[in-house]
């Protein structure tokens, strides 16, 4: 499996309260101990709100996982083009917009730095946002070269704009089941059915502030709802080819 979408929580590193919230220690070797049964070969780790503009976690994490693992991390607009550079060279592949957790959500301001990072490094963009968000970013969503909307969207009142923008080359994660306000089964299908490479699934570990934490059973679900085939690539190829991870190396 490819991970599409963790965090690390390192209490070596700085943490900043977002909307009053701080989250429990959650280490590398917390997260390779939680997800041992589940055959993970590689992933992207995603900075949270909590954790900034500051890159010491994700370079630490980065460097504790290894290869397979891609960065995701959150930059202020004035951020020099040496320092996209130099997170690129340590794996980081994407600036993130937490915009449902009170990050800038100006469309000009958004489009600007997106175009920026993927000119410079070859970067997309990730959202984490919801339906009315949605509908105003729609327009930048449709001009961005490469980008990616996180736990489905989110909302249920976010799926029929969601669908076109699929169409268009939008991938979408599969992630935070039980933290999401829609049928995660019927967004799955109809997500799918829009673009085949479109899901990427990830744990969402740790689960910030989820109603119910990820479950083992999540990927279950993924296969119930989609067929083992279908499945395949959503759990692992369609996210090693959009982070453009190294395939593991052949067995002897």
């Amino acid at each position: 499996m490819i991970d599409a979408h963790l965090h690390i929580v390192d209490p070596r590193f700085p943490l900043e309260p977002n909307q009053g919230y701080v989250p429990a220690a959650f280490t590398v070797a917390d997260y390779t101990r939680r997800t041992c049964s589940l055959g993970v070969r590689g992933g992207a780790v995603v900075s949270g709100s909590f954790q900034g503009h500051n890159q010491s976690h994700l370079r630490a994490a980065l460097a504790a996982l290894g290869p397979g693992f891609a960065g995701v991390t959150q930059l202020p607009p004035s951020v020099p083009d040496e320092q996209v550079l130099a997170l690129d060279r340590i794996g980081v592949r994407a600036v993130r917009f937490a915009l449902r957790r009170g990050a800038d959500a100006d469309p000009a301001r958004i489009e600007r730095l997106a175009r920026r990072v993927h000119e410079l490094a070859g970067w997309h963009a990730e959202f984490y946002l919801d339906g009315s968000a949605l509908e105003l970013l729609a327009p930048v969503l449709r001009r961005l070269p490469r980008a990616c909307v996180d736990h489905l969207g989110m909302t249920a009142d976010a799926q029929p704009q969601l669908l076109p923008l699929v169409e268009r080359g939008l991938k979408v994660k599969a992630t935070g089941f039980g933290r999401l306000e829609l049928d995660v089964p019927r967004a799955l299908r109809e997500i799918h059915a829009a673009d085949p490479t479109a899901l990427l699934f990830g744990t969402d570990l740790p689960s910030t502030r989820a109603r119910r934490p990820f479950r083992d059973d999540d990927v279950d679900l993924v296969v119930a709802v989609l067929g083992e085939d279908a499945a395949a690539a959503v759990l692992h190829d369609n996210a090693a080819a959009w982070y453009g991870l190294p395939r593991p190396a052949a067995s002897a």
